[in-house]
């Protein structure tokens, strides 16, 4: 999705040479995801005459982070938010900018 999501609409070999580097995987493994994508309603398939196959995300990045995000949350942490950031904010490295941020959203999910 990722590859989709910064350049689209692609044809599967396409994007297999984009993630070969990273994943080595095959033109055939990357058909087959891509299949799966477009029967799980996260891609759609481009058509023009004459032009071979292309893939465009239907769903936005920012959609599926959070769904990930909610589901992770749900799995691991039983839907508690606490737990959660207490996990991430004593094993992360913070800067100080990235704390005074993280405190003003937690001030600011006070507030509402």
């Amino acid at each position: 999705m990722e590859a989709l999501w910064e350049r689209s609409p692609q044809t599967a070999s396409e994007v297999a040479k984009t993630l070969q580097p990273k994943t080595k995987w095959v033109q055939n493994t990357v058909r087959t995801l891509l299949k799966r994508l477009v029967k799980k309603g996260a891609l759609k398939i481009g058509t023009k005459a004459g032009a071979p196959k292309t893939f465009i995300p239907i769903v936005k990045r920012e959609d599926c982070v959070l769904a990930e995000g909610e589901s992770f949350m749900q799995r691991i942490f039983r839907g508690a938010p606490k737990p959660l950031l207490i996990h991430f904010a004593t094993r992360a490295r913070l800067t100080p900018a990235e704390v005074k941020e993280l405190k003003k959203l937690l001030d600011q999910s006070i507030d509402q």
